[in-house]
């Protein structure tokens, strides 16, 4: 039986269930952005350009070294959803506790690791100098909160595998508005700058994960957490470490790209580097509202492979490439046209806001070909296949950015032609992972075949 609070995603038309899934998750995305969005926006204003450009030229190499985590709590809703389709509810049990276990013990590593290399990668990275002391204090505060990054985000892949988006959502309201609420007495009242931001920030996100996880205590059936119950199982770490680790290396790999990306973007100097800032963190809401689709294309399909309904993962794929470009092509031309508008909220220099303008012009407008990419490799994951989108994926964007910064870029040295890469990746990476899954589906629905005829002939 379908609580109140979930999508029953293996039954019924998908198109409806699959919208309703992803707009918790949009806003819920949405909120957590606001946390590092809140971060520029209040530094930007009370605290200056250079204190802007201080936490701006972090974003790439946090996202770095959090993407192992993000990649994780894939796995956990891949492995998740699918002992829930096939209603195998006391592995489902199972997965809960490791999951939990898994977010400890990774958020406590990324906060050592985090912390250690902090200063050493943003040297490697060509932090000018007038800022790189304030973006190092920035990143040392912001990986303290690792391992509560890492109990939130493990915890809501649990919720979301099982179609309920709102929980998460909630927990992220409340916190949000407490973020917002420090981040202006840390900084307007006691005037501490960068580290103000930051503070406010882990205390926020341990608040989040507090709510998740006692709600998780508090839940009956197989969702219930059992603290004496956590565990690291062999074989249910490997199953999520299988689709989890993939998608984590994408990812780190992705931020090496964004970091080379970042060094570039650092040649042209602190005006520069606060205008891709800005530029960026109104991006990023575009980019989390596809995203959320990938995430709905992961879950669905993940079900329906444990419930073996192999006939809806096109509708399910299909379904989801339509949304998602129509969701991408009018917030990302919506958020250039408005450009002027949206920019000026993190900063009042002309010459930052025309900085951010010309990133957003090439890569905003054609950020729906970055959610088609997307939605093609959330189905693959959520068929189980991992390694393969992922190789796909560093070849087709990862590999190609690289070649082209040092190729291209080195000719004509503009902003424009280094974001130029950005969409050529897009493009041509989404159009490998769906030849890919043609593959994959057809083989998968040939071995359905032959089954069934086995058990006719018997």
């Amino acid at each position: 039986m379908v609580k109140s609070n979930e999508v029953d995603m293996i039954n019924g038309k998908t198109l409806k269930k699959m919208i309703l899934f992803s707009i918790p998750i949009i806003f819920t995305s949405v909120f957590q952005l606001l946390f590092n969005t809140v971060d520029v926006i209040v530094v930007g204003r009370f605290s200056g350009s250079s204190a802007l450009a201080g936490v701006g030229a972090t974003s790439s190499l946090i996202n770095l070294l959090i993407s192992l985590l993000i990649g994780i709590s894939m796995g956990i809703s891949v492995v998740m959803g699918k002992y829930c389709g096939a209603r195998d509810y006391e592995n489902a049990s199972d997965t809960v506790h490791n999951a939990i276990g898994l977010a400890l013990i990774s958020g406590t590593i990324l906060l050592f690791v985090g912390i250690l290399v902090s200063k050493p990668m943003l040297h490697l990275m060509g932090t000018p100098d007038e800022i790189i002391n304030l973006s190092a204090l920035y990143m040392r505060i912001i990986f303290l909160g690792s391992p509560a990054a890492a109990l939130y985000n493990f915890g809501a892949a649990l919720l979301r595998s099982i179609g309920d988006t709102k929980r998460p959502l909630f927990f992220l309201i409340k916190s949000g508005i407490l973020n917002v609420i420090l981040n202006l007495f840390f900084v307007t009242v006691l005037h501490m700058s960068v580290a103000g931001v930051a503070i406010a920030t882990i205390i926020s996100q341990y608040v989040s994960a507090f709510m998740l996880i006692k709600f998780l205590k508090n839940s009956v059936g197989y969702m219930h957490l059992d603290f004496k119950k956590i565990k690291l199982q062999r074989d249910k770490v490997k199953n999520i470490l299988r689709i989890g680790l993939p998608a984590g290396l994408q990812g780190i790999v992705f931020g090496i790209s964004s970091v080379l990306i970042q060094s570039s973007i650092n040649t042209f100097g602190s005006l520069v580097i606060a205008g891709n800032t800005a530029a960026i963190n109104i991006e990023s809401f575009v980019y989390m509202s596809m995203n959320a689709f990938y995430q709905s294309t992961l879950s669905f399909t993940s079900q329906n492979m444990g419930a073996k309904k192999y006939h809806r993962l096109d509708k399910i794929l299909l379904q989801g490439l339509g949304i998602v470009t129509v969701v991408g092509f009018v917030l990302g031309v919506g958020a250039y046209a408005l450009g002027n508008i949206l920019l000026g909220i993190f900063t009042d220099k002309p010459e930052v806001i025309m900085y951010g303008l010309n990133r957003m012009k090439i890569i905003s407008v054609t950020y729906l070909l970055c959610g088609l990419m997307d939605v093609t490799v959330g189905s693959l994951r959520g068929m189980g296949y991992s390694i393969l989108p992922m190789i796909v994926s560093l070849t087709g964007v990862c590999l190609f950015r690289v070649i082209w910064i040092f190729t291209i870029f080195q000719i004509y040295r503009t902003q424009e032609s280094l974001y130029i890469s950005f969409p050529i990746s897009w493009a041509l990476t989404a159009t490998a992972n769906i030849c890919c899954y043609l593959v994959i589906r057809k083989k998968l629905l040939k071995r359905n075949d032959e089954n069934i005829n086995g058990v006719y002939a018997q």
